[in-house]
C-alpha cells in the first residue's frame, strides 16, 4: 500500500469503552482509515473535534452530559466540514429526526454488519448518505411536506442538471453510478453536488435531500420511483 495514501481521520464517541475499542479495532484494519481520538461523552467529543479537526465523527446518542444530538449541533456549528455519523442502538423517531435536522450525514444502528460501518465512514466522508434502511424510511415519511402542491413551496434554485443529479443521489446512487447514467465524468457529478450543497446551504447528501424534501424541491415520488438496483460490490 502506498504510504502516501491520504487517510480519513476519525474520532469515536461512545460512553461504553468496549464499543469504542471494538469500533477502533475494526476501522484501524482499513488502510485508508485512522482513528485519531476517542471520547466517552459528548462534551469531550466536541473538544476533540476542535483540537483534532477530524474528517468524520462517529457518535452514539445516549451519552452522559452532552448527548449525541447536542454534540452533533455543536460539531456542525464549529466545523461544518466534519461529517457526523451516528452509530446507536436507538431508532426512536424523535432521535432520528432531531439528529438529521442537526446535520448528521449518516445514521446506522449497531446491528449493521461491520463492513457496512466501514463503507458508511467512506461514504459520509465523500459527501454521500449512509442511512440504515429503517432510518431512511422514517426520514422520507417525516420530511415530505403535508401539501399536495409541494412544487410550489419554493422557487427552483437548482439548474435542471443539478436537480437531476440530486434526484439520483436521493435514490442512493453513488457518484460513479450517477456519472454512468448521465454520461458525465465523476468529477463533473461531484461539481454538480457541490453546487447543490452550496445553494441549499448544506454539507452532505443527507442534508441536501432533507432540505429538498422539506421545501418541495424533491417529492417522495422522485425518490421512490424507478430506483435502480444497488451497485454490485
Amino acid at each position: 500500500m502506498d504510504k502516501s495514501i491520504e487517510k480519513i481521520r476519525i474520532i469515536i464517541a461512545d460512553d461504553h469503552a468496549v464499543v469504542r475499542e471494538g469500533t477502533r479495532e475494526l476501522l484501524q484494519k482499513e488502510p485508508d482509515l485512522e482513528v485519531v481520538g476517542e471520547a466517552g461523552d459528548g462534551e469531550e467529543a466536541v473538544r476533540l473535534v476542535k483540537e483534532l479537526i477530524p474528517d468524520v465523527a462517529i457518535l452514539d446518542i445516549a451519552m452522559p452530559g452532552l448527548n449525541g444530538i447536542e454534540a452533533t449541533k455543536q460539531i456542525k456549528a464549529i466545523l461544518p466540514s466534519t461529517a457526523v455519523l451516528i452509530l446507536t442502538a436507538y431508532d426512536y423517531d424523535q432521535y432520528v429526526f432531531a439528529l438529521l435536522e442537526a446535520g448528521a450525514a449518516g445514521y446506522l444502528l449497531k446491528d449493521v454488519p461491520s463492513q457496512k460501518l466501514v463503507e458508511a465512514v467512506r461514504a459520509v466522508h465523500a459527501g454521500e448518505s449512509a442511512l440504515h434502511p429503517v432510518i431512511a424510511r422514517k426520514a422520507l415519511k417525516h420530511f415530505v411536506p403535508n401539501s399536495s402542491k409541494t412544487g410550489e413551496l419554493q422557487a427552483q434554485p437548482l439548474t435542471d442538471r443539478e436537480a437531476e443529479v440530486l434526484r439520483l443521489a436521493a435514490k442512493g446512487q453513488s457518484n460513479r453510478q450517477i456519472a454512468n447514467k448521465l454520461g458525465l465524468s465523476v468529477r463533473t457529478v461531484q461539481a454538480h453536488l457541490s453546487n447543490v450543497f452550496n445553494k441549499l446551504k448544506v454539507g452532505s447528501r443527507t442534508e441536501a435531500v432533507i432540505s429538498a424534501l422539506k421545501t418541495g424541491l424533491l417529492t417522495l415520488q422522485d425518490i421512490t420511483d424507478s430506483v435502480d438496483e444497488p451497485e454490485a460490490p
